[in-house]
């Protein structure tokens, strides 16, 4: 091989290992946006056939389907899970889709319905939930495939309290089901006073909604004697101030035309789970009644609490938490998984005693 041969070849080795370097910094770089591309449907909502709507009389609609243990209470509790579909050719994920379905029994039911468990029977649709990708852009596309979603949880609901004419309601939602939720409980709740009477409290789990949504019919709650009232709140580590500010510049919210617009400004709602109070109060660590990784755990298993974990305050609206310190409380999975609802329940024994002690407030109530 003549050394012009030689040099040539190895320019173009050194050509081709610079395009590799290049290539492996910009998939680095803009990882996130090739991922959130893939998921991207490339259609308008418009001219997209959803799938088929789910009939709630069939109990493969539900994830949850009036599912007891034993010593539970008086309540049926409705719960609403979060995004568990990612997207790609649906702007809306069918109910029977495989690897959705997993992620909702193994991560969201055990640590999100489960700390409802011991209030009652429980209940969760399985409904076209709008995809990840949804959550990613502001697109109107994006919002319209969420507004979508609700025409399932509003006939969820009326076949569920359909069933349940009399008696104690718990309402609760996690990301897009607490978002689903807030719209749920307005415009089928707050102004029926037959079953709002019976509402226990309504919990908002991770997401952002305006603090005078509801107004007056469901207040915030101000204690934990206090019952047909919200508890909500959207949490951020305090060593993460710019997601804080982020989480209330991007958040959606519904109009009374069941459109979702920009916060723009309003006081979010911030309930701190701990204390089961509104208002900027700080709650040390100390009041904590424990956090919990229950992810994999079957339906009804009680999962071990680790209890003072975290000191908590509501601050201009989102509850900003010292971050956890077991290693049972970091993000794990991938890139789709570390943008859904966190694979833990940093409150959930919060939760737990909140329902009991507002359950017990209600009966006493209803005694008189």
């Amino acid at each position: 091989m003549t050394r012009a041969r030689l040099t040539l070849r190895q320019g173009v080795g050194w050509v081709g290992l610079c395009l590799i370097v290049v290539l492996t910094l910009a998939v680095a770089v803009w990882r996130g946006d090739i991922l959130q591309a893939f998921l991207d449907p490339q259609v308008p909502f418009q001219t997209y056939t959803p799938p088929p709507a789910p009939d709630y009389g069939r109990t493969d609609s539900w994830a949850l389907n009036e599912a007891r243990v034993p010593q539970a209470g008086p309540a049926a509790v409705f719960f609403l899970h979060s995004t568990t579909f990612d997207g790609g050719r649906d702007w809306n994920g069918p109910i029977d889709d495989a690897e959705a379905d997993r992620y909702l029994k193994r991560v969201v039911l055990p640590n999100y319905a489960g700390p409802f468990a011991m209030a009652g029977a429980v209940s969760a649709p399985r409904y076209r939930q709008a995809s990840l990708y949804t959550r990613l852009t502001s697109r109107e596309d994006a919002r319209e495939a969420r507004a979508f979603a609700y025409r399932d949880v509003a006939s969820a609901f009326d076949v569920w309290v359909a069933r349940h004419p009399t008696g104690p309601l718990v309402l609760a939602g996690v990301e897009q089901g607490g978002e689903l939720l807030e719209r749920l409980v307005r415009e089928k709740v707050a102004g029926v006073p037959a079953i709002r009477s019976r509402v226990v409290a309504v919990y908002l789990i991770d997401v952002v909604t305006p603090a005078q949504a509801l107004q007056p019919q469901l207040p915030a709650c101000r204690s934990r004697t206090q019952t047909g009232c919200l508890v909500g709140w959207s949490p951020v580590s305090n060593d993460n101030d710019g997601a804080a500010s982020r989480r209330l510049r991007r958040a959606l919210v519904w109009d009374e035309q069941g459109r979702l617009v920009n916060l723009e400004g309003r006081a979010a709602l911030c309930v701190n789970p701990v204390t089961g109070a509104d208002g900027e109060t700080p709650a040390a660590a100390r009041l904590h009644a424990g956090a919990t990784n229950a992810t994999g755990l079957e339906w009804g298993a009680r999962p071990a609490l680790l209890a003072r974990e975290i000191a908590t305050q509501c601050e201009n609206g989102v509850l900003r938490h010292t971050p956890p310190t077991s290693e049972s409380f970091k993000q794990t999975g991938g890139w789709s998984e570390r943008r859904k609802s966190r694979p833990y329940n940093l409150f959930y024994g919060d939760l737990e005693r909140d329902v009991q002690a507002r359950l017990q407030v209600w009966g006493r109530a209803i005694a008189l």
